[in-house]
């Protein structure tokens, strides 16, 4: 995965001379400088793009330059007015929130936060909520629903924060809350998980009906190196853990815990946020144009029924239980 990072980095870096490029004169040797850039950045996108294993998927989720929230806000939505504090004990920057404008339509928008520099994931608790952030989450989108506005929510988070006084407050209380009441929202909901989606952190704002998934992104009730603790007491098992969880989209679309996967940039989201959101924003279209003009009882009743059918088990022999714990299942 190294070398692919670094090679992704190459791309990234020669893609930004070529538009440099491609924006002002040239002389010939300029010119015959891009043309070699371009023979060299299909050459790596080609590399880039190469099938990768669940835990290569793990480590582009988690990459610090994807979109997050606020990006695909600017990008996608117009007249974005955000909405602040649960009106019960604080503001949660971990969720953002807020009415917006979509196609000239007016919507909710809800999502995860991370931040983009050191300073700006402190303040956004590395997009890891508060029970706070979910009641805001929960208040925002009964407003929508007063108003019959559809929601859009985007999931990118570790999962919810693990500290003390999150769980003094309630974090269990708020997430289990928001899951009830988002499976009986009167509107439509459309759902993008854009990176990770880490355990009832992430579902806590992902109850919807319609669940897009970015190519690259992540959805797991716990990810790989816990699960490698827990089961094995290893950490070094986490690739492991990584294919047995069946975390990646083309998994999750198999399993039926998803609808659509959206096809990421040569190399990832973080290649070119900009053309993810365009890539992201005809996804939206289409998704709330599927449901935007279903009756409401139907409507409500379909989401119902969609998360009641998930959930697959196999019963496994003694044999198969020790081979799995030991790291040799196949």
């Amino acid at each position: 995965m190294e070398e692919k990072e670094q090679l992704q980095q190459e791309l990234v870096e020669l893609e930004k001379r070529l538009e440099d490029l491609s924006q002002r004169a040239m002389t010939r040797e300029e010119q015959e400088e891009l043309v070699a850039l371009k023979q060299r950045v299909e050459r790596l996108r080609e590399q880039v793009v190469r099938p990768v294993t669940a835990m290569d998927r793990v480590k582009l989720a988690r990459h610090p330059d994807r979109p997050y929230t606020l990006d695909f806000v600017s990008w996608i939505f117009e007249d974005f007015i955000e909405i602040h504090g649960d009106r019960r004990f604080a503001d949660d920057p971990a969720i953002v929130c807020g009415l917006a404008r979509f196609h000239g339509e007016p919507v909710l928008v809800v999502g995860h936060q991370k931040g983009h520099d050191f300073k700006q994931r402190q303040f956004r608790n590395f997009g890891m909520p508060k029970p706070e952030g979910y009641r805001k989450a929960l208040r925002a989108m009964k407003l929508a629903e007063k108003f019959h506005r559809p929601i859009f929510s985007f999931v990118d988070t570790p999962g919810a924060y693990p500290g003390v006084d999150a769980e003094e407050r309630g974090q269990a209380e708020a997430i289990a809350n928001n899951l009830r009441e988002m499976a009986r929202l009167r509107v439509p909901i459309v759902v993008t998980i854009t990176g990770e989606g880490g355990s009832g952190g992430a579902l806590a704002i992902a109850v919807g009906d319609i669940i897009l998934m970015l190519e690259n992104a992540i959805y797991s009730v716990i990810s790989p190196e816990g699960c490698a603790a827990i089961l094995w007491k290893d950490a070094s098992k986490a690739d492991f853990a990584a294919e047995a969880l069946r975390l990646t989209a083309p998994d999750l679309l198999e399993l039926g815990v998803i609808d659509r996967i959206v096809p990421e940039p040569p190399g990832g989201a973080h290649t070119n946020p900009r053309q993810m959101a365009e890539i992201l924003d005809r996804f939206l279209m289409e998704a709330l144009a599927e449901v935007r003009d279903l009756p409401i009882e139907e409507l409500v009743d379909r989401r119902y029924r969609k998360f009641r059918a998930m959930g697959q088990y196999l019963e496994l022999s003694e044999e198969q239980w020790r081979a799995l714990l030991s790291g040799s299942a196949g």
